[in-house]
């Protein structure tokens, strides 16, 4: 990609039983503006695709199948789209379903060959259903994971992100018993590393990084637990000693009241509904979910497949267009990130 091009995203379709292919479908055909800063390809079904713009009102022969994104040309009011595998039957709208799981996370692995080919800058991924995946043969906790193992990372993060706040996770699709074993020094010193190539990257490596407590008020002098002083007070020190602005461990119930604020740009939590529920009460569908340390940038919504509103022609795609539109403004400078990234030994 030259300075001149436009990022090529793929916009993977999701569980095609959930709201994946509706909130697909708006933000192709009613956001045009998007065009303007990435070239959007579906990586889905051309079946699925097409009933979903028939059921918003839409002509489905604005649906347009190509052999490789290089094809892809970008037309206001089309969707242009690399089917993946056979053509899908219909399948009943809000049903979990391994055939549905199945598609979603093939869907996900055709995107990441495309990237690792060169022929797309960025994934997009609309929510796939975690059990409908496992039914499908496909045993991984989420599409993080997937795609960490896609392109063959062992050091990566799930970022929630909205405006310039980013909470970095330790842990996330694993029970809380094994989260709290999850909190390693490893780990810890890890995502720090992340964190920092990340805001090096995008020119705030001297800004702070909060790092939030595993147990209530961080342990409180070891009243409410000893991971707090053993664990994350440590890998902090180290983290300072090279070079990273890191700050803690502090109370959770104080540091994300404080970053919502906007005392805080980067925060790392120790388990997901430590960031995962205050970050979506506050911000809702003003939220994307980033994955830092693979090699190309990839944004997710931050909902679920929403399977009791599929079909129904209600679902909002406020927060697929806020990923894509994320997506391209991160795609071009993410080589640095990348680069970065290795370069601190963090991938």
């Amino acid at each position: 990609m030259t300075d001149q091009q436009l990022p090529t995203l793929a916009l993977t379709l999701g569980d095609v039983a959930g709201i994946g292919p509706e909130i697909t479908v708006r933000t192709l055909l009613r956001h045009n503006d998007l065009r303007q800063i990435c070239t959007p390809v579906v990586v889905g079904d051309e079946g699925t695709v097409s009933r979903a713009v028939a059921m918003l009102g839409e002509d489905p022969g604005v649906v347009r199948v190509l052999a490789s994104p290089r094809d892809a040309e970008n037309a206001e009011g089309t969707i242009e789209l690399v089917q993946e595998g056979e053509p899908l039957p219909e399948l009943p709208p809000g049903e979990l379903s391994g055939v549905a799981g199945d598609a979603a996370a093939r869907f996900v692995m055709r995107a990441c060959a495309l990237a690792r080919e060169g022929l797309v800058d960025g994934i997009v991924t609309a929510p796939l259903n975690k059990a409908a995946m496992h039914a499908g043969g496909h045993d991984w906790p989420g599409h993080t994971e997937l795609l960490a193992h896609e392109f063959g990372v062992t050091n990566f993060s799930l970022v929630l992100s909205a405006g310039e706040l980013f909470f970095f996770h330790l842990t996330t699709h694993v029970s809380l018993r094994e989260a709290i074993g999850g909190v390693t020094p490893e780990r810890t010193g890890n995502v720090l590393r992340l964190v920092g190539s990340f805001a090096t990257a995008l020119g705030k490596g001297q800004e702070r990084i909060g790092v939030a407590g595993l147990n209530p008020h961080a342990g409180e002098d070891r009243l409410f637990g000893d991971e707090d002083a053993d664990i994350l007070a440590p890998a902090v020190k180290r983290a300072k000693a090279e070079g990273i602005n890191a700050v803690g461990p502090l109370p959770a119930d104080a540091l994300i009241p404080s970053a919502v604020r906007g005392n805080w740009r980067f925060v790392v939590v120790c388990y997901h509904d430590q960031g995962h529920a205050p970050f979506k009460a506050v911000y809702g569908d003003d939220g994307v979910n980033i994955t830092v340390g693979l090699p190309v940038v990839r944004v997710s919504v931050d909902h679920g497949t929403a399977f009791d509103i599929a079909g129904k022609g209600i679902a909002r795609e406020a927060s697929m267009v806020l990923a894509t539109r994320r997506a391209a403004e991160l795609a071009p400078g993410w080589h640095q990130v990348w680069e970065t990234a290795r370069s601190d030994g963090a991938a």
